[in-house]
């Protein structure tokens, strides 16, 4: 004897199945929005990526004086947070979740190299500072370096009585 289910309505389906769709949507939503790719670094430190302009997300890169990266064939010359931003992204895709996109087609985003922070990165080494509505990693990190004296809290590099001129991504 063989048992008969009711058959289910056309167009119904249970409320697993519905929740496992709409996870799926979430993700692909997320995943069609994120950049990978290989960046160039702007003079004003925002990232090109993907024919877009990417602003990394929590950080204010204040400006500072032209510096030259004499260790590359030509020298790379800019402020001291784009030379550091492409130390760090050297040999790197760099990959973006965007939380912002504006009408340009720009986007304010968490960008990663590898699994370093950009954001994070400058802002550890001096070269930027956290906004306020930024991660507490990030306004801990400002503290650090402020007290450390690294970067924009620092003596000016190549001033007298400063550090020598040194390469930004390592100081």
């Amino acid at each position: 004897m063989s048992r008969r289910f009711p058959p289910k309505p056309h167009g119904r389906c249970s409320p697993l199945a519905r929740g496992v769709l709409a996870l799926c949507a979430v993700w692909w939503a997320s995943y069609a929005l994120a950049l990978s790719g290989n960046a160039f670094v702007n003079e004003d430190g925002t990232l090109r990526l993907k024919g877009r302009t990417v602003t990394l997300a929590y950080i204010y890169i204040p400006p500072t004086p032209r510096t030259c990266d004499t260790h590359r064939r030509p020298p790379l010359c800019g402020s001291r947070a784009r030379l550091a931003l492409e130390w760090a992204i050297q040999g790197h895709f760099v990959h973006c979740d965007p939380l912002e996109t504006g009408v340009d087609g720009s986007m304010r985003a968490v960008c990663s190299a590898g699994d370093r922070d950009l954001g994070l990165y400058l802002v550890e080494r001096g070269w930027a500072l956290a906004l306020p509505d930024a991660p507490f990693a990030y306004r801990a990190a400002e503290r650090i370096a402020e007290r450390r004296g690294r970067g924009v809290w620092g003596t000016p590099v190549g001033e007298p009585g400063g550090p020598p001129s040194a390469h930004p991504g390592q100081r």
